[in-house]
């Protein structure tokens, strides 16, 4: 991909000289209206909004549908999710068990007997001669690929953006965060499929794999090679972006967030700090490459489930009474929201959907970056693996997180709805209570004390989704500007850089640019895959066929 060096970097490198413009000559444009009272984060965060602001009104561009603006990512990521679903049998369903014991290991020897079938790839920049068996090399374990991508996907979206869904679209939303969850598993299933079948290793057994790849290959194998060409090069520069947003800045934001609400710190940059701490930490391990973060993240993953998901349960159980009555409400406004909820149905179908795309990233992508460097000849074998991601995200995690809050709710802390008007809704710093911070209170009102562990776990959702998103980044940015140290560093700086900078920015900024970029990823993916899905069906028949004999 050498060719596209120049014209790709032109664009991130553009951005991001005019980013760092805007915030060097930011005090001056706000000292003019208010420096005394502003400091450093929020000189950060007036540069920038604008940008934030500029590139969701891009990407949510709506159309109109019976009165509402609905985006248009939305409607696609819902159709295509939606015809996997019946085109592949419910496989969402009918494969659950399957994949449960494709992570335990059942099929472990089966997958890694050799055949006299191999298919080699190349890839612009690679000799052939050197290109491994891609059909059954890899570098990590199944578990630890699942590990890898569900803390991509299990983190702050779980905890942060559930509070949002509920704040804004009031508790119907969870049902239709739902619904996209059971959807959004049978997308998954179909890229993560695609993602091992065309992924790249070079002579020294690093794999290259994702979206990048399987749009490049797969349609120039149907004939579509400039198609191919142009939504594989678009696909990486919104991972690049995503990187940023949604996969660090956000992180750092709630888990900075957290930390200083719960411990009352205070100061102009104390933001800032906080991010400056996490950038270390980060960069200790991303140095590492996949096979360091692999084994990060199936320790602290675990650890960090059992840490949130045990005291969310706890937290049910002590008021079990008052979880069926949790349960109507949201059955109840799913489809007759209160009038407080801008929208009507569609309003709070908007919200679940949206939500639950950032939480789970199903349709996106991005999780395929991780499942690609799996050790295995099956590509259906992880992506079967892959579609336990989304129940595991949002039907279990976040659907305890949205009853908790629910439960919460019951004494009328806040109104369901648009809530930035609601003065009985604000915290103390002014911000929107559909943060983090939401569900922290709620932790807190039923345990006491509980929300010191809900920081813990915070920063754990956090660490281990920046690590895994900073590996999918430096992969996207590998396909654009090549596989050199020098770009890898580069990329690490510029991705370090955006650690500190979510921790200075409001929720508000941050969630308008994390929401955009992750939801971007969209368009170039759901269409590839709405051309290459028939070689996801051949994939699933073979695997199938192979472990009935055994």
């Amino acid at each position: 991909m050498q060719s596209n060096s120049c014209f790709c970097f032109s664009f991130p490198g553009m951005a991001i000289a005019l980013f760092l413009t805007a915030i060097v000559f930011a005090p001056q444009k706000i000292g003019a209206q208010d420096i005394g009272n502003s400091g450093f984060d929020d000189r950060i965060n007036d540069a920038f909004m604008p940008f934030a602001q500029a590139w969701e009104d891009l990407v949510f561009t709506c159309i109109s549908i019976l009165g509402n603006e609905v985006p248009i990512v939305l409607i696609l990521l819902l159709f295509g999710a939606t015809f996997f679903t019946l085109y592949f049998g419910f496989i969402n369903i009918r494969h659950f068990p399957t994949a449960i014991q494709v992570v335990r290991g059942k099929f472990d020897d089966i997958e890694m007997q050799k055949t006299a079938k191999n298919d080699f790839h190349t890839h612009e920049g690679d000799v052939k001669d050197t290109i491994k068996d891609e059909s059954h090399q890899g570098e990590v374990n199944h578990f630890q690929a699942l590990a890898t991508a569900v803390s991509g996907t299990v983190g702050l979206g779980n905890i942060a953006m559930v509070a949002v869904a509920i704040s804004i679209g009031g508790p119907g939303a969870t049902f239709w965060m739902i619904v996209a969850g059971l959807l959004g598993m049978s997308s998954k299933f179909v890229e993560c499929t695609l993602g091992v079948k065309y992924r790249d290793i070079d002579a020294s057994g690093n794999v290259f794999g994702g979206p990048m790849y399987y749009l490049s290959r797969g349609l120039k194998e149907d004939g579509k090679a400039m198609l191919g060409k142009i939504l594989s090069v678009i696909f990486a520069l919104m991972c690049v972006g995503a990187s940023f947003g949604g996969g660090n800045a956000f992180q750092s934001n709630q888990a900075a967030s957290q930390i200083i609400q719960q411990f009352g710190l205070q100061g102009d940059a104390v933001g800032t700090v906080l991010g400056l701490c996490f950038a270390i930490l980060i960069g200790i391990v991303i140095i590492g490459g996949i096979k360091r973060i692999a084994q990060v993240t199936e320790k602290v993953v675990p650890a960090m489930a059992f840490l949130y998901v045990g005291t969310a349960l706890f937290i049910l159980a002590s008021n079990f009474s008052l979880v069926d009555d949790a349960v109507k409400l949201i059955l109840s406004e799913a489809f007759s929201p209160q009038a407080t909820v801008a929208g009507g149905i569609i309003g709070v179908m908007i919200q679940g959907f949206r939500r639950a795309a950032f939480s789970n990233e199903a349709g996106a992508g991005s999780a395929a970056i991780a499942h690609s460097a799996v050790n295995t000849k099956y590509a259906a074998s992880e992506g079967l693996v892959a579609l336990l991601e989304p129940f595991i995200d949002t039907v279990l995690i976040c659907t305890m997180t949205a009853l908790v809050i629910i439960i919460f709710n019951m004494q009328g802390v806040f109104v369901y709805g648009d809530v930035v008007d609601n003065q009985a809704a604000l915290i103390a710093t002014g911000e929107r209570i559909g943060g983090v911070n939401l569900t922290s209170m709620a932790f807190e009102h039923s345990i006491p004390g509980s929300s010191y562990a809900l920081s813990f776990a915070v920063v754990l959702f956090a660490f281990s989704t920046i690590l895994s998103w900073s590996y999918y980044g430096l992969q996207a940015w590998k396909y654009l500007f090549g596989r050199g140290k020098v770009s890898d560093l580069v990329y690490k700086c510029i991705f370090l850089l955006f650690t500190v900078l979510g921790s200075a920015v409001t929720l508000d900024a941050v969630l308008k640019f994390s929401d955009a970029m992750i939801l971007a990823l969209v368009f170039p993916n759901m269409i590839g895959l709405l051309f290459l899905f028939p070689k996801v069906k051949k994939e699933l028949g073979e695997y199938l066929r192979v472990i009935a004999r055994g």
